[in-house]
């Protein structure tokens, strides 16, 4: 935390002075430091409440909950360990049938505003950055008391400096789940010179350090936080929960006919022909018995992550 007051402490100071050379009064200029002695004013004040929602937990994904897979099983983690969890995020997809059943678990949907829809792109997306903020500040200060907010990163902006704001006013622990950087996805569609990377990666440095206590999916990310950014994270590894079930082998046909009708390394080898079978590169659908077995001499199938770089994989 220590390091999270001192960047306030910058933040705010460059803030005024811009507002000075800006040519703003020193009454103006002075107005953001009103604001952050209010807020840590609020936020010791509100420590005490603690001790009342000590068992409710905030898990907060600016995106889609059913695509969060994650995120999910903290949320079931959490459930099966006594806590009371309010799920926020965008409701694109179902969810896992476990959280909807789940007495604990409380889904709080947010929409995914899109901002101005004409001006130049810049202000276009500056406008849904900050419809996003003041949203997800909302529902967050409207919940019932949390002990903790955990939140996944990316996607960070707004959330990081939405979330911190949030849990300061109202005293909760604010945790960073860091899945990867933002930054590093945006720079695959801008490039990693653009002004809009440059500053995502300037923003998410400097919130990042806000948070209370950080997990991380690798060692490799770890490592990349403590290093570059002088944040100390915890490696928590992903590990299949009971919904994870190994996929019956006719579906799994299923799935490798239909995936063959676009991509060749599903088909059959054109050499290899069989009565009454129809086949894959991986399985053999036996059209008089309806026996599906797996092919002798099948090549390996690997399926990775969509969403390495450099910092959350080993290299």
């Amino acid at each position: 935390m220590a390091d999270a007051n001192a960047a306030v402490a910058v933040v705010t100071l460059s803030v005024v002075l811009l507002g000075l050379v800006s040519g703003l009064s020193l009454s103006w200029a002075l107005l953001p430091v009103a604001v952050v002695v209010l807020i840590f004013v609020l936020a010791s004040g509100l420590k005490g409440r603690d001790e009342l929602a000590h068992l409710n937990v905030c898990v907060l994904v600016l995106g889609d909950i059913g695509r969060s897979p994650r995120m999910q099983y903290h949320a079931l983690s959490l459930s099966r360990h006594g806590y009371s969890v309010t799920l926020i995020g965008f409701l694109g997809s179902k969810p896992h049938q476990d959280i909807i059943e789940d007495d604990r678990i409380d889904i709080l949907p947010i929409s995914e505003l899109k901002g101005l829809t004409v001006g130049p792109r810049i202000f276009r997306y500056a406008s849904k950055v900050i419809f996003q903020s003041f949203q997800l500040f909302y529902v967050l200060m409207k919940i019932e008391d949390q002990s903790y907010i955990l939140m996944q990163n990316p996607p960070g902006l707004p959330a990081i400096a939405v979330a911190w704001a949030a849990s300061r006013f109202r005293g909760n622990q604010f945790i960073i789940d860091w899945h990867n950087y933002g930054y590093t996805i945006m720079a695959l569609t801008h490039g990693k010179n653009h002004f809009i990377v440059t500053l995502a990666k300037w923003y998410e440095k400097l919130f990042g350090r806000f948070s209370d206590n950080n997990l991380c999916v690798t060692n490799a990310m770890r490592e990349d936080l403590r290093k570059n950014w002088n944040i100390e994270a915890t490696t928590l590894y992903d590990k299949p929960p009971p919904i994870f079930r190994e996929t019956p082998l006719k579906l799994q046909h299923e799935l490798f006919i239909r995936m063959g009708s676009t991509y060749l390394p599903f088909r059959p080898s054109p050499d290899v022909t069989k009565e009454y079978i129809e086949l894959t590169a991986f399985t053999e659908h036996n059209s008089q018995t309806g026996a599906v077995t797996r092919s002798a001499g099948r090549p390996a199938l690997l399926i990775s992550s969509t969403s390495w770089t450099g910092q959350c994989c080993p290299h």
